[in-house]
């Protein structure tokens, strides 16, 4: 298994593996995402955060750090943390795990990078991808409730989200 950059090339890749995401997310719980724009998943490539893994030659998972969250994490964005979001498993590699390699490579990506925290947040109400995120390292911090703004994503307009962190 290889973690890289993903590239511009790999775009349509990556919507195809937020929609299966999409999918499998509407089939275990209420909350799910609401699509994602072309031009966010650009940036993302452009500035280094858009991150792939590869198996076999095929892009086996996608996921995204960013270094602030300020609209979840509030006074602990003052952190020196990276944040990870949208992590979207080819449904072919489904199975495999992958967040507890996503943990390894962040853990040394934020000790290369000098940052202290990893955190990440999922819709609040799925036990079972809560205890998953547990068993790969993650404190649960609780549940948080978000004020309404138009800078988050559309799915993050319909609820709470629970919180996730990782001292590394």
């Amino acid at each position: 298994m290889i973690i890289a950059t993903s590239t511009f090339q790999d775009i349509d890749t990556i919507f195809q593996l937020y929609e299966a995401g999409t999918d499998y997310q509407k089939s275990v719980a209420e909350k799910h995402w609401k699509g994602f724009e072309r031009g966010l998943v650009e940036t993302e490539i452009r500035e280094n955060r858009q991150w792939k893994m590869i198996i076999g030659g095929e892009i086996a998972c996608v996921f995204v750090i960013t270094y602030n969250d300020p609209f979840i994490w509030q006074e602990k964005d003052r952190d020196p943390a990276i944040y990870i979001h949208r992590i979207a498993t080819n449904p072919q590699f489904r199975g495999n795990g992958f967040v507890k390699h996503i943990v390894a490579w962040a853990k040394q990506f934020a000790k290369e990078n000098k940052k202290e925290y990893i955190r990440m947040d999922t819709g609040s109400g799925n036990d079972k991808l809560n205890n998953y995120y547990i068993q790969c390292g993650f404190n649960y911090l609780g549940v948080f409730e978000y004020p309404a703004t138009d800078d988050l994503p559309e799915h993050y307009k319909d609820g709470s989200s629970s919180l996730f962190e990782i001292v590394v």
